[in-house]
């Protein structure tokens, strides 16, 4: 149990992934305590605190910056709101949490060099913090699978309608930005290391202007690939297997593990095919968005700094619009 002092945090926006993942991951953690939420709508902001038993209900998001009472903020804003909001808390002297991807491209990430010093930024990549990647990671380094050299990821699933914001590409919206940045996130967190390279093949959608469609390879160098494909008109499926030389590494659910159950991954060292003599390992029940901001608390606290801030950030959108461009010329584009 933690001896530190709650870090008390504001929710800006009543966004569908606040509700439902986000909060209630919080509540599973000492570390932090859900004490405002804001929305643009005062009605809106208060029916949700009511719904969701929080405290304070902040009718803009100006109101929660404002609140001297709150430390730090989670930000679930379409993506093109990012960078101005993170800096809008930054400058009211909250820490930020804010959703992925950061911005919108490169260009505007690189305006989070303006965070004030002193400021927890970080880029909501939850998967970073679950069991079943840390495992990954570690069977990765003991050497469990030989001289790692690919990893292979899809992820997708089907939504076509035109009101959704993640068919609306002026704010951010399309397979890539919503869904892609997590087979390379994953990757560079077990590769421990970033692509040199990249080749992107891109569909979009005739009538949103989205990507619907992302195939892509990212050259790590050293013989290391990643290979994925995201969809956001296909059916709903999600795995991943990181190959080396002697054996690999199947992620059952790796982006959307389910909160508080048990998950597995699999250790297949290559004694037969068809899965005949895989090893299930099973790692303890666990909410990733919980322990992520765990994490973020903790370096709030100086308890643990963070391996990650904004510069991360950047690295993340320079590889997204290396995608976007090789996408674009049909060449490959280096980083």
């Amino acid at each position: 149990m933690s001896t530190h002092k709650p870090v008390r945090i504001g929710v800006v926006s009543t966004a569908k992934i606040a509700r439902e993942k986000v909060i209630p991951g919080f509540r599973t953690t000492p570390w932090l305590e859900v004490a405002a939420i804001a929305s643009r709508n005062a009605d809106t902001a208060k029916a949700t605190a009511d719904a969701l038993g929080i405290p304070v209900a902040h009718g803009s998001y100006e109101a929660l910056f404002a609140d001297p009472t709150i430390e730090a903020v989670y930000i679930p804003t379409p993506n093109d709101s990012h960078v101005d909001l993170t800096l809008a808390a930054a400058r009211a002297g909250k820490h930020v949490l804010c959703e992925k991807p950061a911005a919108m491209n490169a260009k505007d990430a690189e305006r989070l060099a303006a965070l004030p010093p002193g400021i927890v930024y970080l880029e909501a990549f939850m998967v970073r913090y679950h069991p079943q990647w840390l495992k990954t990671r570690e069977l990765v380094r003991a050497g469990a699978i030989g001289r790692v050299a690919a990893a292979q990821s899809f992820f997708s699933y089907f939504l076509d309608d035109p009101a959704n914001i993640r068919n609306k590409p002026e704010n951010g919206g399309g397979g890539l930005w919503d869904i892609g940045v997590y087979p390379i996130v994953t990757a560079r967190f077990v590769f421990d290391a970033e692509p040199k390279r990249v080749i992107g093949l891109i569909e979009l959608d005739e009538t949103f202007g989205t990507d619907v469609l992302t195939s892509a390879i990212l050259d790590f160098g050293e013989g290391r690939h990643l290979t994925f494909t995201v969809g956001t008109q296909t059916v709903p499926h999600q795995r991943v297997n990181v190959v080396g030389s002697t054996g690999r590494i199947e992620v059952l659910i790796p982006f959307n593990a389910p909160p508080m159950q048990e998950t597995v991954i699999r250790l297949d060292r290559g004694a037969a095919l068809g899965d005949a003599q895989i090893e299930e390992i099973r790692l303890p029940a666990c909410d990733q968005y919980g322990l992520q901001g765990e994490a973020f608390a903790k370096a709030i606290r100086g308890v643990e700094p963070l391996p990650y801030d904004q510069h991360d950030a950047v690295r993340m959108m320079k590889i997204l619009d290396a995608i976007v461009e090789s996408g674009k010329t049909g060449r490959w584009v280096s980083l």
